[in-house]
């Protein structure tokens, strides 16, 4: 179980793709710390007003906003209408909404290549430039993406998405300079392989390798990524930005030779 703490006390966020898998754990974990909470989704609705039924029976506060972020407009009228049901303020963006086709690259198209940029990347710029505009007229906020190891460690028939989340974290890195005057901390949260129903099943050779690599022993939880986003939003990582924090259980420390 969560340690609560309040951490997050009196705080608006707004996360992305909150639907399911890590975006429902972030939520779910902010909602605990104290945070009135604005879940995204696009075509996960009913999934997604599901989270915010969770936040709202343990007394926290939710609601369920539906945008197209592959559309510039649809990211800035997002960031908007969450910071008007926050009360004119949004202190927390977490970047989650993603896609991770497979596909190899030989046979990729340029309409395939541009599909996961335009989710992956131009959504985390369009969303992100938005709410910085909103917080650096209120003293200030925080805004995680949510990249991955395989933005450091390649792997096959990834290369869109690797390449995507490799962007993510240097547009992280980048905006943490451009906005960190105005009292906006960017950073990046970088997950291993996180665990969801039915995972074990569909890919077992990768779920039994990946145990036997991973120092910890296990695969990721949601709420795992949820605690560092959280972090990261608090207090405790006040002088923390443009950094990548990697969440892996470990793996990335483990020899390639």
């Amino acid at each position: 179980m969560p340690v609560v703490s309040g951490l997050l006390a009196g705080q608006v966020a707004l996360v992305t793709g909150a639907g399911g898998g890590i975006g429902r754990g972030i939520a779910l974990r902010f909602a605990e710390e104290g945070a009135a909470v604005a879940v995204h989704c696009r075509t996960s609705v009913r999934a997604t007003h599901d989270v915010a039924a969770r936040i709202r029976d343990t007394g926290g506060r939710a609601v369920v906003l539906r945008a197209d972020l592959t559309v510039e407009d649809g990211c800035r009228r997002l960031v908007r209408d969450a910071a008007e049901w926050g009360g004119g303020r949004l202190t927390a963006l977490v970047n989650n909404a993603g896609v991770q086709p497979v596909q190899e690259l030989a046979g990729m198209t340029a309409a395939d290549w541009q599909a996961v940029v335009d989710t992956n990347l131009s959504g985390v710029f369009a969303c992100t430039q938005a709410a910085a505009e909103v917080m650096r007229t209120a003293g200030g906020g925080t805004v995680t993406h949510i990249a991955s190891i395989e933005a450091r460690n390649p792997a096959p028939l990834h290369a869109h998405y690797c390449a995507s989340k490799a962007a993510v974290v240097m547009h992280a890195r980048s905006a943490a300079l451009e906005y960190g005057p105005y009292g906006v901390r960017v950073n990046t949260v970088s997950p291993g392989l996180i665990d969801r129903e039915g995972l074990a099943e569909e890919w077992p050779e990768g779920v039994r390798r990946w145990q036997q690599a991973v120092p910890t022993g296990r695969l990721g939880r949601p709420e795992d990524i949820g605690d560092a986003c959280v972090f990261l939003a608090s207090p405790l990582a006040s002088w923390i930005t443009g950094h990548d924090l990697v969440v892996d259980g470990g793996v990335s420390a483990r020899p390639t030779w």
